[in-house]
């Protein structure tokens, strides 16, 4: 089964909000087997939106609606679709039930709009809104398959979840397995990384292999199809297998985590404690680190040391450093790396100093890093960096790149 996916809502060309929907749905219409192979956007319009209909119903087989389910005269796809498809609307009394007992217990007076949330295409099957007043619906015309889904994401997520993605899959003819495995890469770019497995992507049909880039790292979706969920997750392990052993120096979790994750989930296994020191990270690190539940019993403690002032009274980084070497430089991070474990009493000590730009600083260029790694009576391992993006992906980089340094050390059992 093919699907396109039609998003409606003049707020979505005019950028007042993202398109969210279309990526959800794409993500969970892979998952059961159904290939998606067009996103249109259209307006709160009937004459555009009934040409998107007849654009989408020559090229798939499966056209999902989002949007336009609302009580406002701008909410207008079900009537569209009404007289496109030469059906009537009808009131679902489940639906309309709902709709009066929400006005009823919250006090408020029911207008006439809102009965219009309660309206379906005639002979479609409803799907029970959970979180709103409209429901969706999917219906059967001819050789095609309609699903219309509430535009907000907070009611649409969950009524796909609950029952779209059943409705769906009780309608294909084959009922393969299909599992999906997310491999995540750090320190190798996306065309490195596919230029190592450039053979095993244009050769790809079984699992299919997809990757994706984002802010220093890469990650390749794996999907398997087969009528045997045992037999899917031996292709997906045969294919891992083989992509790991060219580019498994670079790979560090799967499918949801992150680095962050990662080091927490290592620090909390060895029983380790890290302090911080942060200038051109701003406390990002700390910031990242404590969002994680749990993460807290491993970090101690950490000081956001922007200026010169603090990085010598409160972290003392001696004068002559400053002086002769900058704070911008090896030496500065391995003793903010070596004085934040010393006195927050942690057995490991991390700092990031550096130029995230817009301007150059002590004449080193913008992108610049130092980042340090210190335990406590050992001498301090700096890992230099030359970023090239602007201040905000500098900054996230480096924060990446301190997970990265740091869990390497600890995975392969070296001294910080």
């Amino acid at each position: 089964m093919n699907a396109e996916i039609i998003a409606v809502g003049s707020e979505l060309l005019l950028g007042q909000i993202t398109n969210t929907n279309a990526r959800f749905l794409s993500g969970q219409l892979a998952l059961i087997g159904i290939n998606v192979y067009f996103h249109t956007v259209v307006g709160d319009n009937a004459g555009r939106l009934k040409q998107a209909l007849e654009i989408a119903e020559r090229r798939s087989d499966l056209v999902v609606i989002t949007g336009g389910l609302g009580p406002t005269k701008d909410d207008l796809t079900k009537e569209t679709i009404a007289a496109h498809l030469g059906v009537g609307l009808e009131t679902d009394k489940v639906a309309m039930e709902s709709i009066e007992l929400f006005f009823k217990r919250t006090n408020r007076v029911m207008s006439e709009n809102n009965r219009k949330q309660a309206l379906i295409l005639e002979g479609s099957q409803v799907l029970p809104n959970d979180h709103g007043m409209a429901p969706g619906m999917v219906l059967k015309k001819g050789e095609k398959l309609y699903m219309l889904l509430p535009g907000p994401p907070s009611e649409m997520e969950p009524m796909f979840l609950s029952y779209g993605a059943q409705a769906l899959t009780s309608r294909q003819s084959s009922q393969e397995q299909i599992v999906s495995r997310v491999l995540r890469f750090f320190g190798i770019g996306e065309a490195m990384l596919e230029n190592e497995i450039e053979d095993l992507i244009d050769s790809q049909s079984n699992p299919t292999i997809a990757p994706l880039a984002s802010e220093g790292e890469v990650t390749l979706r794996l999907t398997a199809k087969h009528s045997i969920l045992e037999s899917a997750i031996e292709l997906l392990d045969e294919t891992e297998k083989e992509i790991l052993g060219r580019v498994g120096d670079y790979f560090y979790g799967y499918d949801d985590t992150s680095l962050m994750n990662e080091l927490a989930k290592k620090l909390k296994e060895t029983g380790l404690t890290l302090a911080c020191a942060e200038s051109l990270t701003g406390g990002m690190f700390q910031q990242e680190f404590t969002s994680i539940p749990g993460a807290g019993s491993s970090l101690k403690g950490g000081v956001v040391c922007y200026t010169n002032e603090v990085k010598a009274s409160v972290l003392h980084v001696k004068k002559e450093t400053i002086e002769n070497e900058g704070v911008v430089s090896a030496k500065c991070a391995a003793e903010l790396a070596e004085n934040a474990a010393q006195l927050m009493k942690a057995d490991i000590g991390i700092s990031f100093t550096g130029v995230a730009g817009p301007d150059e600083l002590e004449g080193k260029p913008v992108g610049t890093v130092y980042i340090g790694i210190s335990q406590i009576g050992k001498p301090a391992h700096v890992e230099k960096l030359n970023l090239g993006g602007g201040r905000k992906a500098n900054r996230i980089r480096t924060v990446k790149y301190g997970c990265h340094f740091l869990l390497k050390q600890l995975n392969e059992g070296k001294e910080a």
